[in-house]
């Protein structure tokens, strides 16, 4: 009899892992998916048209809270772990509750999961969410297509919505954003590619992805999502670190695999943060992993009007994923108010309305700051409506986009920006130059 297996995850990981080892498998039945950390993902259905002749009626999608129960009700064999930045000490409990039940309890590595491109690949992936991969993966795109390669950046699954419809998606335009019907959390990582003139591809199907994106391309560069491992066998892995959290490179699930397996090691942010953390993240990394070349690297802000935050009481919305399951408590919106004088930053937990507020009650710990949480139509409504409804003179906005184009703000604003630039020697143009020289 094939080993019953329920797969634990989040959207991303989840499927995949599903989709490269498990989909035509005959020694495993797959009979549901759990899901968490993202809302309103549960009660759906992976579908025939993704999961195989193996599966006619697709895989039911369950929330993670009713883990034990399908345990007994579907007489699951093995559990599958398949989803990141988590500490590791949950996924030790998790794997405790699921072990007291009866199953086995896995994790997958890279020689399981891993698919081999036809292109060179570069990764870019990180030891949490907000240590900055996004802003490394547009320093690195640009670079490479200084040196004369065509690059595509395929990112992370983000499959909000209707997952047939999102099986391979490409992104070069504005108009794709719209057209794929694109959530804040989407938008966030493609915009700013598509402003540096980068195609992106994400979706469910990386297999399908990779292929298609091996077709324009010369090279493909790997947009690590959260704290995850690439799907994709790597020539270079870039991984970078937050000095804003020291330790977090070896206490945090997958991100201590990032930490031991890098190439390259980017500690990001030293600009802002505590020297002596800065330090301390070198050394830590240094345990883990003696041969990776470790490059520090800032994080200068930009913003349009600096004088404009001056005196003034201002809202500051970060990124939601930083602010939630990465646990940052703030990020560059909050240093912009604090660099060029706001007089207060307005806690903003009084006016949330509904979703956001679900919010903040899930994640207690997001301080005065409003997380951009917009996984759907809903809730980006309710992000207005929770931005419109706060009592302040200015709302600094953080996020990589700009959230004007998506939603009416009644109040004026300042966006921060942010960009990678690396401090001394190797940088990371003088690494990707060495491995891969100009194109001929």
């Amino acid at each position: 009899m094939p080993t019953r297996t329920l797969i634990m995850g989040a959207a991303g990981r989840d499927f995949h892992n599903f989709n490269v080892y498990f989909r035509d498998n005959k020694d495993y039945e797959v009979v549901a998916f759990t899901a968490t950390q993202i809302p309103d993902i549960e009660g759906r259905t992976y579908p025939q048209e993704l999961a195989g002749k193996l599966y006619p009626k697709g895989i039911p999608i369950y929330a993670e809270t009713d883990l034990l129960k399908l345990i007994k009700d579907l007489k699951v064999d093995q559990v599958i772990f398949a989803y990141s930045d988590v500490p590791h000490e949950v996924v030790m409990h998790k794997a405790s509750m699921v072990l007291a039940a009866g199953p086995d309890f896995r994790l997958m590595g890279e020689w399981s999961t891993q698919i081999k491109s036809t292109k060179p690949v570069v990764s870019v992936c990180a030891v949490r969410t907000g240590a900055g991969k996004s802003q490394t993966t547009r320093r690195v795109s640009l670079i490479l297509r200084d040196m004369g390669f065509k690059v595509a950046a395929i990112r992370h699954p983000m499959p909000y919505g209707d997952l047939v419809k999102q099986e391979v998606q490409r992104f070069a335009t504005y108009v794709d954003l719209d057209k794929h019907e694109c959530t804040i959390e989407e938008r966030e990582e493609y915009e700013p590619h598509i402003d540096n003139g980068v195609i992106v591809y994400a979706g469910v199907d990386y297999e399908k992805i990779l292929r298609a994106a091996e077709k324009e391309v010369d090279v493909v560069l790997w947009d690590g999502g959260n704290n995850d491992f690439s799907f994709y066998v790597s020539d270079l892995k870039i991984v970078v670190a937050d000095p804003h959290r020291p330790g977090h490179e070896s206490t945090y699930h997958p991100g201590e695999v990032n930490s031991r397996d890098a190439d390259v090691i980017v500690i990001n942010k030293v600009d802002t943060a505590d020297p002596q953390a800065v330090i301390k993240v070198r050394e830590n990394l240094r345990l883990l992993n003696p041969k990776a070349i470790v490059i520090e690297a800032a994080s200068p802000l930009f913003v349009d009007n600096p004088g404009a935050i001056l005196g003034k009481r201002v809202l500051v919305i970060e990124d939601g994923p930083t602010l939630t399951h990465g646990e940052m408590a703030y990020g560059a919106g909050y240093v912009a108010a604090k660099r060029f004088g706001a007089k207060e930053i307005v806690d903003p937990r009084p006016f949330a309305v509904r979703s956001i507020a679900e919010t903040y009650k899930k994640y207690p710990k997001t301080g005065p700051i409003l997380p951009a949480m917009g996984y759907g139509e809903a809730q980006t409504r309710d992000l207005e409506a929770t931005i419109n409804a706060s009592d302040v003179d200015l709302v600094i906005i953080g996020t990589p986009i700009d959230l004007t184009r998506i939603i009416k703000i009644n109040k004026p604003s300042q966006r921060v920006r942010y960009e990678l630039q690396e401090i001394g020697q190797p940088t990371l143009e003088d690494i990707l130059k060495a491995k891969f020289g100009k194109k001929k």
